[in-house]
């Protein structure tokens, strides 16, 4: 049994037509009201706007790995910033999957997200310029034609005579082929 590509293609159409409230209503994990996690290398950041100030304190974020569960076991960073925004840094993490929970002054929990620190890329090693082996002590030129060495008259002379018989030839050729054949 063999199906028409109009009936395939229209197939697929509503099979993806069918699935886009389900990818939307999906929308991206939930991360916590105010609440953003991200990493650069081996630091691992948050900010939220969720919290506010108690005592001359915003709060603190604790960054657990997979075995802590308590937010007590984690790294503990105070929480700096305004009324606008806060945030928490850790530095130096080892590569892993962690979860972050920010606690504001008022031991409310801001929200938690988890977070996958990725193995810091090893440096490439660099090249360093080296002479190429050639001929000339400037290489090779690519791209000026030839154009780089000042050639004699008699040279230039003798190139566009060889030139010119080329152009000569070809011409009389193409005539003597136009020309019907005798016999």
């Amino acid at each position: 049994m063999r199906i028409s590509s109009p009936l395939l293609r229209s197939g697929l159409t509503v099979a993806a037509v069918a699935a886009l409230p389900v990818a939307l209503a999906a929308g991206p994990a939930a991360a916590g009201p105010g609440v953003s996690v991200s990493t650069t290398g081996t630091t691992v950041s948050v900010t939220t706007t969720a919290c506010a100030q108690l005592n001359g304190s915003w709060g603190t974020a604790s960054l657990l790995t997979g075995s802590q569960g308590d937010f007590a076991q984690g790294r503990q960073v105070a929480l700096s910033g305004t009324s606008s925004g806060q945030s928490a840094t850790w530095s130096g993490i080892s590569p892993g999957t962690y979860t972050v929970i920010v606690m504001c002054s008022n031991n409310s929990i801001a929200g938690t997200q988890t977070v996958i620190v990725s193995a810091a890329p090893s440096p490439s090693p660099s090249r360093s310029a080296s002479p190429s082996p050639s001929a000339s002590p400037r290489g090779v030129l690519g791209g000026l034609g030839g154009a780089v060495q000042d050639y004699g008259t008699v040279t230039l002379v003798a190139g566009g005579a060889l030139a010119g018989t080329g152009v000569i030839a070809a011409a009389w050729f193409l005539r003597r082929r136009s020309k019907p054949y005798r016999f």
